[in-house]
């Protein structure tokens, strides 16, 4: 849990808010606590992506409704769901809306922690990822209009001569917008290129990355957004604890 030492805790119940935060400080984690959904969103502009530790039995909203109101925000970050009952509609829906676990209260903190600890390590790529496409976006956005075309030219592999031809300039021309391009980047070739347009897999370069430059991704999807124009989360094979 080196890379991870925060998680938010929402709860209405304070005793349970209490010994959550109490337990998990056993294991050098820091719970922010949270008494309503409402309290939580509130606040949510002003936090740090974390793992969210959510009682579905919070009052007015709910936990599933909390959820559902990430996702219409598009911050999509670890929640690890818990009930006081066994409803299995309850848990199948949490799943759903992309909790990472399941757990029936009273918590047993081994359990808490095994579905902390992938989500929380998951969390943190993701990231770190998104540091490395910000960098890179950035990059991109130096090229003027002129050298975004040539260099979407140069991704799909076209020779000078023929993006001379579509773009109805001289192959001198071509040639010397090249070399801005590669030095803007700070690129030595067109592998490089390549490589840099797949990390900035969002900016103005993105739809002219080749077929075999795009990120692998698993049968049916398997990424989403922590918060807009940030990194994709992976969530970890987990199976509700019911």
């Amino acid at each position: 849990m080196s890379h991870q030492h925060t998680v938010y805790v929402v709860d209405d119940d304070p005793e349970d808010r209490h010994s959550l935060a109490y337990q998990l400080g056993q294991y050098g984690i820091e719970a922010w606590p949270f008494a309503s959904g409402a309290d939580f969103l509130a606040s949510i502009g002003h936090l740090r992506p974390q793992c969210v530790i959510l009682s579905m039995e919070i009052p007015h909203q709910g936990g599933l409704q909390l959820m559902k109101d990430l996702l219409v925000r598009g911050i999509i970050w670890p929640v690890i769901a818990l009930s006081d009952g066994c409803d299995l509609r309850m848990a199948i829906e949490a799943m759903k809306l992309g909790a990472v676990d399941f757990l029936k209260k009273p918590i047993d903190v081994e359990a808490l922690m095994e579905a902390i600890r992938p989500a929380s390590v998951a969390l943190q790529q993701a990231m770190q990822q998104s540091e490395v496409r910000r960098l890179a976006e950035e990059r991109v956005a130096n090229l003027s209009p002129r050298e975004l075309d040539i260099s979407r030219a140069l991704v799909r592999g076209s020779p000078n001569k023929v993006v001379a031809h579509q773009l109805g300039i001289s192959v001198r021309t071509v040639e010397a917008h090249r070399a801005n391009i590669m030095m803007k980047l700070g690129v030595r070739s067109v592998a490089e290129l390549v490589l840099l347009v797949t990390e900035a897999s969002h900016g103005p370069l993105a739809a002219a990355r080749p077929r075999e430059a795009m990120p692998h991704r698993p049968p049916g999807g398997g990424t989403v957004a922590l918060f807009p124009g940030a990194p994709t989360f992976r969530r970890p094979s987990s199976r509700a604890a019911i």
